[in-house]
């Protein structure tokens, strides 16, 4: 796969943009075209990413009107893009997918926790204007896509996924990182380690990961298991530590990462230990004293390729 972001046929009339590596802010989006309409699964972060992918989106539909864009989940990666599609188009997210992105704070005041600093030019939140609570079906022409919540929070609160069953296509959100560092800090590493069973329930030839390079249907057991492996290293990781009276850094600091060391954004685990020390002791955690860690853990800012 080229290192260059670029859009990736997956069946007839169903696109996936993916943008190499997957790490931070790099996320990946979808198109579903039927007729002489638009579906849209995500947006990306910044105005030249997502003016980029919006091109190849009209190259590759002859210029079809995009009549609806689904917001997979808050996190303005998938996101902050939805400002330059058009005024006809209706967003569509979960309920509490809207209510966190009106509650975004980074656009406006990005924190000092990436380098370089995203360059987002662009000025203005714009959410869904239309939400569901457990699912909805939408369509492109006579395409049915069906969105699902999985009923409890897991990458965020509101996460959902894109389903194609006509082509057996699943667009997972962040539920999951392919080949990158999962992040579960503002959802719950309890519900993501179950979402991947519900996951397990869409019989897909075809998955496209929030993050990271596309899963063939016959990968996709491998990649779920791995997810697990992940989330109950951290759960025990947390486990341990708190046993010991140790910090969220501290623990981390003593993880052994082990096959996941390697991957894009391995301080991530500070995100999740914090995420999973709040669960482990029913308390609200401290979104900026996690990303503060992250940064020590880091030895400095967080990369970024935006």
């Amino acid at each position: 796969m080229s290192d260059s972001p670029a859009l990736h046929e997956v069946a007839a009339g169903i696109h996936a943009w993916v943008q190499p590596d997957g790490s931070w802010w790099l996320n990946n989006a979808g198109v579903i075209h039927g007729g002489s309409s638009v579906v849209l699964v995500d947006t990306c972060a910044t105005r030249r990413r997502t003016s980029r992918f919006l091109e190849a989106v009209a190259a590759a539909t002859n210029g079809a009107h995009i009549d609806i864009a689904v917001n997979t989940h808050l996190h303005g990666d998938h996101t902050y893009g939805n400002a330059l599609l058009p005024p006809t188009t209706t967003i569509v997210s979960h309920k509490l997918t809207r209510a966190g992105l009106l509650a975004d704070f980074i656009l406006k005041n990005t924190p000092p926790v990436w380098s370089p600093a995203p360059e987002w030019e662009i000025s203005e939140i714009r959410a869904a204007t239309v939400t569901f609570d457990s699912s909805m079906t939408v369509h492109a022409g006579d395409v049915a896509v069906s969105l699902e919540h999985p009923g409890y929070s897991a990458h965020t609160p509101g996460d959902a996924i894109a389903w194609v069953p006509s082509a057996k296509v699943l667009f997972t959100g962040d539920l999951i990182f392919h080949k990158v560092t999962p992040l579960v800090f503002m959802g719950s590493v309890s519900g993501a380690l179950r979402s991947l069973e519900w996951l397990r329930g869409f019989e897909a030839d075809h998955v496209v990961p929030g993050h990271g390079p596309l899963i063939d249907g016959s990968q996709f057991g491998e990649v779920l298991d791995t997810h697990v492996r992940y989330y109950k290293m951290v759960q025990a990781t947390a486990a341990a530590g708190l046993d010991r009276g140790w910090t969220p850094l501290d623990a981390a600091k003593d993880c052994d990462l082990g096959e996941f060391a390697g991957l894009p954004d391995a301080e991530r685990v500070v995100l999740n230990l914090h995420r999973a020390y709040a669960e482990a002791t029913n308390t609200e955690m401290d979104l900026l004293a996690s990303m503060t860690d992250a940064m020590t853990y880091n030895g400095g800012p967080l990369a970024c390729a935006l």
